[in-house]
């Protein structure tokens, strides 16, 4: 079996030769090229598992040798040396295509650590068949078109170690991404770390990231880690990153360019190797524009941007995703389902909250559910399914059917009146101020006069109103109705 081969373009010979030697006892096969034209030559002939070139060259800049092969060569991974404090130009390499790149002066062990990366990833790619990379398991469930692009992306961005900011609603899965992008990347056995940015006290901030020394504060009564140094050899997921205070971006800038970390009470620093993925859900250009965001942070986390959709933008998924929520919710040995007319009103239902309210919205609707089946009653969705019971009350008051009545989605409600509809259309002062506060008034109006009838005797008023005792505990909670003392 032959080696994996690399082409290293420098013109530097010393330097290349330090690059040969050291990839060389690695057991690797290489071949060094002082320019661009030949580097050409060598990719004609030759199949390179990966390219690590300068970025300043005799005939050319490198970031033209990183176009070439990432749009030629798809099975060759490219990387860039950039000088020192060259960040913009490692963000463009990065941006055009590039794997990885190397500071000068060049850290040897920095080198082996991006080199056996990019070969866990050639060999990664080796293994997984083509056809079926897009469709590996994920965490984001989902068959609309949006979500299958999404998950190609995800597996385009898992070969790089390109930073990813990750953008979307609150509740829209940013977290569940990042860990898809981890889990299909070569650092996939390695670990995966989550920090919540707006979580963390400020006075705190520099020890959680970095860690500490014995003795560097008071209570600090051993060494220890911080999120970098857990992280290392895995990704580091910053989530809400727009919540960290100035202070603390300047210092996580320099660790992202140095790829160092010193600890709180420590006087060197400390190598780790760890992909980012940031994500918020603020704007964060505009964070930038306010002041309340570095620029140069700002262009280092943000080099892809993944965006992923609100929930009102992929509807169909609402069947699978409530499927899988309501397997996970069911107690073990019993079953959970939702009726036709329940999904139904889930998918004319906005949710602003998105994924995350649509499980806080199945978990509650369960817990109402009789027999294990879901109906629109359950769901209590204050724009579309629950607020339509009210309405039909108002049409047979001797007759309350709450239960029933709020199955009917309330797409467009029809005003009910006590004769036959006026020819004329009616004005606006016939119209309630607010018509879900209304409703309520209407329903809280109903279950009143029941408990009265019945003394208060929750079970009989229940039975009265023709729903379960369960359903009228809870618009009792949600109306504020008490048993007057």
């Amino acid at each position: 079996m032959t080696s994996p081969r690399i082409l290293i373009v420098d013109d530097e010979a010393d330097l290349r030769e330090l690059l040969e030697i050291t990839l060389l006892k690695m057991g690797l096969d290489v071949d060094s090229a002082d320019s661009i034209g030949k580097a050409r030559e060598y990719l004609a002939q030759t199949e390179y598992a990966m390219v690590l070139t300068d970025m300043r060259l005799p005939d050319g800049v490198g970031i033209e040798l990183v176009r070439e092969v990432s749009g030629n060569y798809k099975n060759t991974l490219v990387a860039v040396i950039t000088a020192f404090g060259s960040a913009d130009n490692a963000v463009a390499a990065l941006k055009a295509g590039a794997f990885d790149y190397l500071s000068k002066p060049v850290a040897l062990d920095q080198l082996r650590q991006m080199v056996q990366s990019a070969l866990r990833i050639n060999k990664s790619d080796e293994l997984a068949h083509p056809e079926h990379a897009a469709t590996a398991v994920s965490r984001l469930v989902g068959e609309s078109a949006v979500m299958r692009d999404l998950r190609a992306q995800i597996v385009r961005l898992a070969r790089s170690m390109a930073p990813v900011a990750i953008t979307g609603e609150s509740g829209s899965g940013k977290e569940l991404a990042a860990r898809d992008i981890h889990a299909h990347s070569a650092r996939a056995d390695k670990p995966f770390i989550a920090v919540n940015c707006g979580a963390i006290p400020e006075a705190l901030m520099e020890a959680e990231f970095f860690g500490y020394r014995k003795g560097a504060f008071t209570g600090a009564a051993d060494d220890r880690d911080g999120f970098f140094q857990a992280a290392n050899g895995g990704t580091l997921m910053l989530d809400e990153v727009a919540d960290l205070p100035l202070a603390m971006q300047v210092k996580l800038l320099r660790a992202i360019q140095e790829r160092r970390v010193r600890k709180v009470g420590a006087t060197v620093e400390e190598p780790v190797d760890v992909r980012l993925i940031s994500a918020t859900h603020q704007n964060l250009a505009e964070c930038v524009e306010k002041g309340k965001f570095r620029q140069d942070l700002y262009y280092r986390l943000n080099v892809i941007e993944l965006r992923l959709p609100p929930l009102r933008e992929r509807l169909d998924d609402i069947g699978l995703l409530a499927e899988g929520i309501l397997a996970r919710l069911a107690p073990r040995g019993s079953r959970a389902a939702i009726s036709a007319q329940a999904l139904d009103a889930l998918k004319s239902y906005p949710f602003p909250g998105n994924v995350r309210e649509l499980e806080n919205i199945l978990e509650r609707a369960l817990a109402f559910a009789n027999d294990g089946v879901i109906e629109v009653a359950d769901l209590a969705l204050k724009q579309v399914g629950a607020p339509v019971a009210p309405e039909t009350l108002r049409t047979a008051p001797s007759e309350p059917a709450i239960g029933e009545s709020a199955a009917v989605p309330q797409s467009k409600p029809e005003r009910a009146t006590h004769a036959p509809a006026p020819a004329q259309p009616a004005l606006a002062e016939d119209l309630p101020h607010s018509l879900p506060e209304h409703l309520d008034n209407v329903e809280r109006e109903i279950i009143r006069r029941a408990l009265a009838k019945t003394r208060f005797n929750r079970t009989q008023a229940a039975e009265l109103l023709g729903i379960s005792f369960r359903q009228l505990r809870y618009r009792m909670q949600r109306l504020s109705i008490h048993e007057p003392e």
